[in-house]
């Protein structure tokens, strides 16, 4: 998912979702310790499935999965009908306190190895799994789910129908935690929770939809070749795992590199201590505000970043490193330069586009243009000690005429006014 919780007490969404996590747990261990475990070889390699696919992960920031074949793995058990053609009996309960076993045995393991559990995501899973098992379960023992689909090709529709509804699920959980991560981070950074849901939901066409599909067919793999079939079925998910983590490393290393280009302008003096990372942050934030998610986001707070990159051209550093006091074909050629540094950077196409554009007028631009110009505006005029924010804001809104769009301004405002209209140029 995404950063991790402040060092503030969790929000009340945050336990919330613990404490019924833990419910949830408590119940379903209890249970399977007073009735005993029912088939317990294929409870044993479940388990074990789980518990792997938790001890290989790495949790590299931004992977929206770091442990997809736990994830498959206990997605498989819920969706367990048949074994080898025979019926099973262990039940929603017993699935719950298998991942639960699972996952403490994987999280006494990583502690060992000074690697930090993460009980927030061991909280989601709890829940998303015991969400399927309680669903497909009491349906597949009752025989209703034979009734409705039959014994033939019909019955993986059952199966399918608890997965869609279980990623909706997680998608909800995953924005709730994600909105309570930026909570902590600070009021300004808060996003739109329907922004956040939209984002976890398109985010199931990547990752999630190869760990629901393998959850499926191992499960219906199971019921035709016994406990076996997961060593086989699991395999591909491995290797799409490693394929993600490649590619988060090579994202995550484009961004140091913009990050390091950013502070190049600042070392130079041509843009004051700190410019770029306010912008970016604040540009990031009245993103959210106004509905950007996933890639849409991350464009915008990289463009933010190296929307300067162009002024390392100039002679003389411009005082303050406010660009729009030059003559506007000066501007557009800083502009163009910067887009053509950005491309050279590997961060694509997009985000050169968004510093190409900073000298264009508004109307011209794309939204992500046009937020970077209006919170580069205001952080230069709180450095130039204007009369402090508010003063800053109504000069923004001033030049709505021509400069700035009217809804990105109000959008400022109002993480602003979240923030405590903390003046951007301090610090």
């Amino acid at each position: 998912m995404r950063a991790p919780y402040g060092s503030g007490p969790p929000a009340p969404a945050v336990l919330a979702v613990r404490g019924a996590a833990l419910l949830l747990a408590l119940v379903a261990l209890a249970r399977t310790s007073v009735h005993g475990i029912a088939e317990p070889g294929l409870a044993l390699v479940f388990g074990l499935l789980v518990a792997a696919g938790e001890l290989v992960r790495r949790g590299a920031a931004g992977e929206r999965e770091p442990a997809p074949l736990a994830a498959a793995g206990a997605l498989a058990y819920a969706l367990l009908g048949d074994s080898a053609g025979r019926p099973t009996t262990h039940g929603a309960l017993q699935v719950i306190a298998v991942v639960v076993a699972a996952q403490g045995l994987a999280a006494v393991a990583r502690g060992a190895c000074g690697r930090r559990a993460d009980a927030d995501r061991a909280a989601r899973r709890t829940l998303t799994v015991g969400f399927a098992a309680v669903c497909f379960q009491p349906l597949y023992a009752s025989g209703q789910a034979e009734r409705w689909f039959g014994d033939g090709p019909y019955f993986p529709l059952l199966p399918l129908t608890v997965l869609a509804l279980t990623a909706l699920c997680d998608a909800v959980l995953a924005a709730l935690l994600a909105r309570s991560a930026a909570r902590a981070e600070g009021p300004g950074a808060l996003p739109p929770y329907g922004s956040l849901l939209v984002d976890e939901v398109r985010a199931l066409a990547g990752i999630g939809t190869a760990i629901g599909a393998t959850g499926v067919v191992t499960a219906l793999g199971v019921a035709v070749a016994g406990p076996w079939a997961p060593a086989v079925l699991c395999g591909p998910l491995l290797l799409t795992q490693v394929s993600a983590r490649r590619y988060t490393a090579v994202r995550t290393t484009c961004g140091q590199t913009m990050a390091s280009l950013a502070r190049a302008t600042e070392i130079a003096g041509y843009t004051p201590p700190g410019h770029a990372r306010r912008v970016a942050a604040l540009a990031t934030a009245v993103g959210r505000e106004l509905g950007l998610t996933g890639p849409r986001l991350t464009v915008l707070e990289h463009a933010a970043l190296m929307h300067d990159i162009g002024q390392l051209s100039l002679l003389d550093p411009v005082a303050g490193g406010a660009t729009a006091r030059l003559p506007a074909a000066e501007q557009r050629r800083i502009a163009l330069l910067g887009g053509a540094v950005v491309r050279r950077t590997g961060a694509g196409p997009e985000v050169a586009a968004v510093v190409e554009q900073q000298a264009d007028p508004y109307r011209e631009q794309l939204l992500a243009a046009r937020i970077v110009r209006t919170v580069n505006a205001y952080d230069d005029l709180c450095g130039e000690s204007v009369g402090g924010p508010l003063r800053a804001l109504e000069q923004l809104r001033l030049g709505t005429g021509h400069d700035h769009q009217p809804q990105v301004v109000e959008a400022l405002g109002r993480v602003l006014a979240r923030g405590g209209l903390t003046p951007a140029g301090a610090g």
